[in-house]
C-alpha cells in the first residue's frame, strides 16, 4: 500500500527543533507509517545544510519548515529536488505552502509533490485528513536514471484566482483558488516521504 493512499496510515511522532548541523530555526514534524505492508526504514531522520541547499535523509516521512518563512498574496514558491536514493515503490517529495499550526493537531497546508514513477500530486492536509486536489503522471516529471538519481525543479505559482503547479518549466496542472486550495497564505516548507534521500537547492518564495 502506498503512502499517499490514506492519512490514517500515519501517526505523529514528534515536532522538534532541528539540531546544530541543521538549518537554523527549522522544525520537523515526523509521521510514522502505521502500515505493516509499507513500513518505515530503520534509523533517524537527518535534515542538514549542505552546500547552498538542504540534504534530507528520511527513513520516516516528515515536513520541514521555518516558522519565519511565510508569504501571502500572489507568489511563486520553488525548489530543485534531486532524488539520491529512491524507495522500492513510489514515494513523494516536494513543496508545502499555505501552512498553519504545523506543530499541532490542527495542522493544515497544501502540498505539491513528485514521485519517482513520474507522477505529480497536489493535496490538502487538515489535521489527520488529506484530500487529493490533482494527480497525474506527466513526462515533465523525471524518473530515476541508470544511476538511480533524478532531478526535478518544482514550482507553485499562486495567483489571485488560480494556482499553477510546474515541474521543470512545464505546467502539469492548474487548480482554481477555491475549495481545498482556497487558503494559500502562510508558512512554506518541504515534505519528503519515507525511505527517500533527497537534496534540495534553490528553495525560496518570491512575490509575483
Amino acid at each position: 500500500m502506498r503512502r499517499y493512499v490514506s492519512a490514517a496510515m500515519f501517526a505523529l511522532i514528534a515536532v522538534i527543533p532541528l539540531m546544530a548541523q541543521s538549518p537554523q530555526g527549522w522544525m520537523v514534524r515526523v509521521d510514522r507509517s502505521m502500515s505493516a505492508a509499507d513500513p518505515d526504514a530503520a534509523g533517524a531522520i537527518k535534515f542538514v545544510t549542505m552546500g547552498t541547499g538542504f540534504h534530507a535523509t528520511n527513513p520516516q516521512a516528515a515536513v520541514y519548515w521555518n516558522p519565519a518563512n511565510t508569504v501571502t498574496g500572489n507568489y511563486s514558491l520553488k525548489g530543485t529536488f534531486t532524488l539520491l536514493r529512491p524507495s522500492s515503490h513510489a514515494n513523494y517529495y516536494g513543496l508545502v505552502f499555505g501552512g498553519s499550526q504545523l506543530e499541532g493537531a490542527g495542522q493544515n497546508y497544501v502540498y505539491f509533490v513528485a514521485a519517482q514513477d513520474g507522477t505529480g500530486l497536489s493535496k490538502r492536509r487538515d489535521g489527520a485528513a488529506t484530500t487529493d486536489v490533482a494527480k497525474a503522471a506527466n513526462d515533465a516529471v523525471k524518473r530515476p536514471d541508470a544511476t538511480r538519481k533524478s532531478t526535478n525543479a518544482l514550482e507553485v505559482r499562486v495567483r489571485a484566482d488560480k494556482i499553477e503547479y510546474i515541474v521543470n518549466g512545464v505546467t502539469v496542472h492548474t487548480t482554481p483558488k477555491t475549495g481545498p486550495t482556497a487558503k494559500t497564505d502562510g508558512i512554506h516548507g518541504i515534505r519528503i516521504n519515507h525511505q527517500l534521500e533527497v537534496h534540495v537547492d534553490g528553495f525560496a518564495a518570491s512575490k509575483l
